[in-house]
């Protein structure tokens, strides 16, 4: 006797997610198989005329402990256990009256969706841990060439097809798969519970186990590049929203995420025109169209391709405004019936809303991945430490000049290292990023300006990290800026004060930097 050719006889039924059961479970039936169950499982089979026997009077056991007590009992575990072809197995289940149980149909108690339910007390989450449950689906995973594990509805179908073509049997290659599904089934319920559990301690926020509880949300056509695979996990749609448009890449999400987070950090009316995930114009004014106008300015070749993302809801007169402009994906908190109107114009175009409250609530960690791992680093969320800016220069920065630092500051945060962002109290002006020396990340920028014709004279320039020599600073002053901001902490900051008192430029500390590597 083998597994593929050992039939189904006696299956166990216990699901909290009812889906299609009755329809499945009338077929077992009708194959000859006889079902056991418990509690509501078996109540819903009764009413549909579905013979079931309970696992109460199966093992002559009740259920104890408002019903935590019910499978854990041997004659379960051991049907679900026993090595059939083994001879000691069989003697003792001889002995001790235990049947086989073939088919194992489970899914566990709702615990993620109570935990995601607002009114949930930590009783009702706690309740709603499920420990029978897991017990059996692992022991039938383990034993599974004898005891086939189902715990996703999706597979009843092609169950109910191969025991009709194979009188009642599974090969052993799909049981194998659906044991393997069983077991991530278990890990990913109970990475939920460890989260959870630790959220209430507030245990070590780097644990030396890691566990991402996070399901498969959609699969990409392609990664970065063409030949690369890609998938996406997590819960990206409950924060943005597709309306229209060709389906995302793997780059827009990653250029989604970029834009969204720099839209974060202003208040007043913005917009972040957005290439390669690196900001390539902001404008902030009293409308979106004076601010898309601002950011346009900056750089009116690169957006071309670009993402838009938004701080306000998108009317017609804004959609006029950007809807002759190619951009891969527009995002906004709302876009108004009558903007979609003429925005879905372009099919091409990926039209986003943004829950931007629940983004800035998810702001939590980021991973990378590196040869044989992953790093680990809390979000980079905070702008800047209050207590820590200082005025380093003889000049006092101006109020205009301080909130053209403030607002380059902003931007610079989002800028790929080296990063040198030119700004008025407004807008951009100039953006250099990415560069392996912070002197050429200037010249890039300056070079951009005199292409589009900017003027940078009395501007502001932030630099994500120091300048290490007054070289940089130079370069700035040079290009006509009268105030920078900058994290410090250089051995040559003396020497690059010293530069700026001599140009007659106010210069900011902030004592934080904003690398991004």
């Amino acid at each position: 006797m083998t597994p593929e050719t050992y039939p189904i006889t006696r299956a166990l039924l216990s699901v909290s997610d009812k889906t299609g059961i009755v329809e499945f479970a009338e077929k077992l039936h009708q194959f000859g198989i006889e079902i056991l169950s418990t509690g509501g499982t078996a109540s819903l089979l009764r009413s549909a005329g579905i013979p079931v026997v309970s696992v109460s009077d199966y093992t002559g056991f009740p259920e104890i402990m408002d019903g935590r007590v019910k499978t854990l009992q041997p004659k379960i575990h051991g049907g679900l256990l026993a090595v059939l072809d083994n001879p000691e197995h069989q003697a003792q289940m001889n002995e001790h009256s235990i049947s086989s149980i073939d088919l194992l149909v489970v899914n566990l108690y709702p615990f993620e969706k109570t935990l995601a339910n607002p009114t949930a007390t930590p009783e009702d989450i706690i309740e709603n841990i499920d420990i029978g449950g897991p017990a059996m689906v692992r022991a039938a995973a383990k034993n599974y060439r004898w005891t086939a594990v189902v715990v996703n509805p999706d597979r009843y179908q092609s169950i109910l097809e191969q025991l009709s073509a194979t009188n009642r049997t599974l090969s052993e290659e799909y049981r194998c798969e659906l044991a393997g599904e069983a077991f991530a089934h278990t890990g990913y319920y109970d990475s939920l519970i460890a989260s959870y559990l630790r959220s209430i301690t507030k245990s070590e926020m780097f644990p030396d186990e890691l566990l991402l509880p996070m399901r498969k949300e959609q699969s990409l056509r392609y990664g970065e590049n063409p030949h690369q695979s890609a998938v996406l996990y997590g819960n990206f749609s409950s924060i943005f929203r597709q309306l229209h448009g060709k389906e995302l890449s793997y780059n827009n999400i990653v250029d989604i995420d970029a834009a969204a987070k720099i839209v974060l950090e202003f208040t007043e009316p913005t917009v972040v025109i957005v290439k390669h995930t690196n900001p390539c114009g902001v404008g902030s004014g009293a409308t979106l169209s004076e601010s898309y106008s601002k950011a346009f300015a900056t750089d009116t070749v690169s957006p071309f391709g670009g993402i838009i993302a938004v701080n306000r809801p998108i009317d017609r007169e804004f959609a006029e405004t950007v809807h002759s402009l190619f951009a891969e994906v527009l995002i906004a908190p709302e876009i108004t019936d009558e903007a979609l109107e003429l925005l879905r114009k372009k099919k091409d175009r990926r039209l986003m809303t943004a829950d931007y409250s629940l983004l800035r609530k998810n702001i939590v960690m980021q991973v990378k991945s590196v040869a044989g791992g992953l790093l680990l680093q809390t979000e980079d969320a905070e702008l800047l430490d209050e207590s820590a800016l200082r005025t380093v220069t003889k000049r006092i920065p101006s109020d205009t000049e301080k909130a053209a630092l403030m607002f380059a500051w902003r931007v610079a945060k989002h800028v790929k290292s080296n990063a040198i962002v030119y700004a008025a109290s407004d807008r951009t002006l100039a953006v250099g990023a990415g560069q392996m020396s912070r002197v050429d990340s200037a010249r890039i920028a300056v070079k951009k300006a005199q292409d589009a014709g900017i003027d940078l004279a009395g501007c502001a320039v932030a630099s994500d990290a120091f300048f290490p020599f007054a070289d940089g600073l130079l370069q700035a002053v040079e290009a006509g800026a009268t105030a920078v901001i900058q994290p410090g902490g250089s051995v040559r900051d003396a020497e690059v004060i010293a530069a700026a008192d001599e140009y007659n430029i106010a210069m900011m500390m902030t004592g934080m930097r904003h690398f991004r590597h």
